[in-house]
């Protein structure tokens, strides 16, 4: 079985459509699927239910996708970096589900385990809860939170073979791995493309199994989303040398 794809448009063949529920890795704009959200936007497909920790900011990521309003639905923990968002909310044009981060995290995990639903303690007693579950457990009370799937999971790699395993890169490595288990179909986008066998299998991260499609993209881009830096005084002198950095 090939998975192997010319690019973003061809990988995603066949795997859009209307309605669709799809979950997008990284966080804020550290690991995101770049080319394929381009690619979804360019298919045109619409009222789109968008499992992410954030919807990107304005005109970046996700946010690409509200600039051409397919989003119907935003399941996430955070979206204050969107100016964008924050006015089709407030115009009703976009449905918002929020969640704790670490909830919304164990829902996604919890939907690739193949565990419907689960207990949590955080949001008792709060907005979070109202309309759910809430039980008692050894005296304390916890909300019941359901498992998500998605039609499609779309998540960006630093190195993949093949056959679909996946390495990540540090920090861009975040919601990427839960995501991949929790689509029906999986697409990866990926920074270097090897033959089976050149990755340590000590370092796969996401086994081949959970990944349908890839897509080669060596020349990803990687926005800043903050870019703080700020002039240096009294750095400390270079190692063995003496001198001032």
């Amino acid at each position: 079985m090939n998975k192997v794809y010319a690019d973003t448009k061809s990988a995603l063949a066949g795997l859009l459509k209307d309605g669709m529920l799809i979950m997008s890795g990284g966080f804020g704009l550290c690991g995101i699927p770049e080319s394929l959200i381009l690619a979804i936007r360019d298919s045109g497909v619409k009222n789109l239910t968008v499992v992410s920790n954030n919807c990107g900011v304005d005109g970046k990521g996700l946010g690409v996708l509200l600039d051409t309003k397919q989003i119907k639905k935003m399941i996430a923990s955070y979206v204050g970096e969107n100016k964008t968002f924050a006015q089709q909310f407030l115009d009703h044009q976009i449905e918002v589900e929020f969640n704790p981060q670490g909830t919304l995290a164990e829902r996604i995990r919890a939907g690739g385990a193949g565990v419907p639903a689960f207990f949590t303690k955080t949001g008792v007693g709060t907005l979070i809860a109202e309309g759910k579950d809430v039980r008692e457990f050894d005296g304390q009370r916890y909300v019941m939170e359901r498992g998500l799937v998605a039609d499609l999971s779309i998540v960006h790699a630093h190195t993949a073979d093949t056959e679909g395993n996946l390495v990540y890169r540090k920090t861009a490595r975040n919601f990427n791995p839960i995501m991949a288990t929790a689509g029906r179909v999986t697409v990866a986008e990926v920074e270097h493309l090897v033959q089976p066998g050149e990755v340590d299998p000590d370092h796969i991260v996401t086994p081949g199994i959970y990944v349908q499609r890839i897509v080669h993209v060596p020349n990803a881009v990687k926005y800043i989303e903050q870019r703080t830096v700020r002039k240096r005084e009294n750095a400390p002198a270079s190692a063995g040398t003496g001198e001032k950095v």
